[in-house]
């Protein structure tokens, strides 16, 4: 069977890749011209240059393919121009979904993201059916995750066999980038935490994230959401987590919300200035207001889904940036 990936040189997508090649799979991954190739180099994966937003590249790369892994995203809370996040996050998922009706794919799998559900709290914590508050919708990621994940359940309603995976917050190798959550792991290897601001994440390894993609394809019911997780933790126990594994200390200072909201439109209006990207946004402060656990409760049930400990998630994480400098 061939599957064709979007996002397939990006953090998830390349371990997707890497999941559906051990499972067997032919894979067609799509790539921009200008797309770093690191993530692939040394597969056997057919690429195709193209684009999200080009529907005729889409076209000639699903040819042939039985079934679709959508999971190009960018994962950003800095993006300049601010209109580009959604061109890619929110017009990007409608063309692929169009490209994939036209053609008859037997299944797509539509990577969204936990910022498109509701959030719950510390003792309750959210699942596939928590409601969306607009107030919690902060900045422009999470909008256009919103956003695409609607255009993907109107797919489905029209009928186009799509179903959709809610990573949380993954950790792993593969973030060339890296990503906000790579970022975390990456600026407390390099000593760039000297203190924390009192927030709960969802851990999962990037691997079990890529594996759940492959249960939603073939387990997963159609027009149906499934969190892709892993272990709720707060920050401060995910920073000494760190400092055990790496044996570099943990940050003792917790700074209140307040101030740091003062100096992060500071630090924003710093670098508009002067085409910096900020290390904290008013949006990602206000999200820190909130408990972002969730419950992979649903995957688990129906799609045989399992995650490993947030410890042995950050623990690969570390290997491989040190392996990355290293090298």
């Amino acid at each position: 069977m061939r599957a064709f990936v979007t996002g397939g040189t990006g953090f998830i997508g390349a371990n997707v890749v890497r999941a559906l090649l051990e499972a067997g799979f032919e894979v067609r991954a799509l790539v921009r011209p200008t797309s770093q190739l690191t993530n692939l180099q040394g597969l056997e994966v057919e690429l195709v240059r193209g684009d999200v937003l080009d529907l005729a590249s889409l076209r000639r790369g699903m040819a042939g393919c039985q079934v679709v892994f959508h999971v190009a995203a960018l994962y950003s809370f800095w993006v300049r121009p601010r209109g580009l996040i959604y061109q890619v996050n929110v017009d990007g998922t409608r063309q692929v979904l169009q490209a994939a009706g036209e053609l008859g794919v037997e299944r797509v799998v539509y990577t969204s993201s936990v910022a498109a559900l509701g959030l719950g709290t510390r003792e309750q914590p959210a699942d596939e059916t928590t409601p969306v508050h607009p107030a919690h919708i902060i900045g422009d990621y999470k909008r256009s995750k919103y956003l695409a994940q609607q255009v993907a359940l109107k797919f489905a309603r029209n009928g186009l066999p799509v179903v959709i995976v809610n990573p949380s917050y993954p950790v792993g190798p593969y973030d060339i980038k890296p990503t906000p959550s790579g970022k975390l792991v990456q600026d407390f290897l390099a000593r760039r935490m000297p203190a924390y601001v009192d927030t709960g994440l969802n851990v999962v390894a990037v691997e079990d994230v890529a594996r759940g993609h492959l249960l939603a394809l073939q387990r997963g019911r159609e027009g149906e959401c499934y969190i892709l997780g892993g272990e709720n933790i707060t920050m401060k126990e995910l920073l000494q987590i760190l400092s055990e594994i790496t044996g570099l200390p943990a940050p003792r200072l917790r700074l209140p919300y307040w101030p740091l909201l003062g100096l992060s439109y500071l630090n924003v209006a710093w670098c508009r200035l002067s085409g910096g990207t900020p290390r904290m946004t008013p949006d990602t402060l206000r999200m820190s207001r909130h408990y972002m656990y969730y419950s992979s409760g649903k995957a688990e049930r129906e799609l045989g889904y399992s995650f490993r400990p947030a410890r042995e998630a950050l623990a690969g994480a570390v290997e491989w940036f040190r392996g990355r400098e290293a090298g």
